[in-house]
């Protein structure tokens, strides 16, 4: 498992107010497969996680959004929490930063309320995925064929519902990011 991220850049697109181990699990478990992650955010210096509905640890951005370019990284993973997505999903540097990454056929991971970005970037049109119950019906109305799984994988784009289920998000995490572009990811 150590080498098959290796030489694969993954940016984790956040702002203030993701859940905690949603952004350290997945990022742990790509950097145990040998990836690398760069934390990619709105905000300059740090982000601040929540631990449910506590603040709890910040973290050092590595790559300001307005620095960041997607070209540079062969994945992107979008953490989940209530404020993160809020945040990203009305800001259109990072609306285009995510639909990049599916115009290039790149991965795509969303887990919890994260898809709410991908929403947003108007990229889940008839694409199987799922999420955190809260925000089934924004994604069915968004066009996205939503399922109640641990895990949906969709032609690159791999979406979980919560915390409980990272194992199996970590797992297709680092499979789909192993496989590289998908002809069928697209914006």
């Amino acid at each position: 498992m150590a080498e098959e991220l290796k030489d694969r850049k993954v940016a984790i697109l956040t702002a203030d107010g993701f859940e905690e181990i949603e952004l350290t699990s997945p990022r742990d478990a790509i950097q145990l497969a040998g990836g690398v992650t760069h934390i990619v955010s709105p905000k300059r210096d740090i982000v601040r996680a929540k631990k449910g509905n506590e603040w709890s640890l910040d973290f050092d951005v590595d790559v300001p959004l307005d620095q960041a370019n997607p070209a540079d990284y062969d994945a992107l993973l979008l953490p989940g929490g209530v404020f993160n997505p809020d945040k990203l999903r009305v800001n259109e540097q990072a609306l285009d930063f995510v639909k990049a990454f599916f115009e290039a056929g790149k991965p795509v991971a969303a887990i919890c309320h994260g898809p709410q970005v991908l929403i947003d970037a108007e990229v889940v049109e008839g694409r199987k995925m799922t999420s955190v119950k809260n925000i089934r019906k924004d994604l069915i109305n968004a066009g996205a064929l939503w399922e109640d799984s641990a895990v949906v994988v969709d032609q690159g784009l791999v979406t979980s519902r919560t915390p409980d289920d990272l194992p199996d998000f970590n797992e297709k995490v680092i499979e789909e990011f192993a496989e590289g572009k998908h002809a069928g990811q697209h914006a």
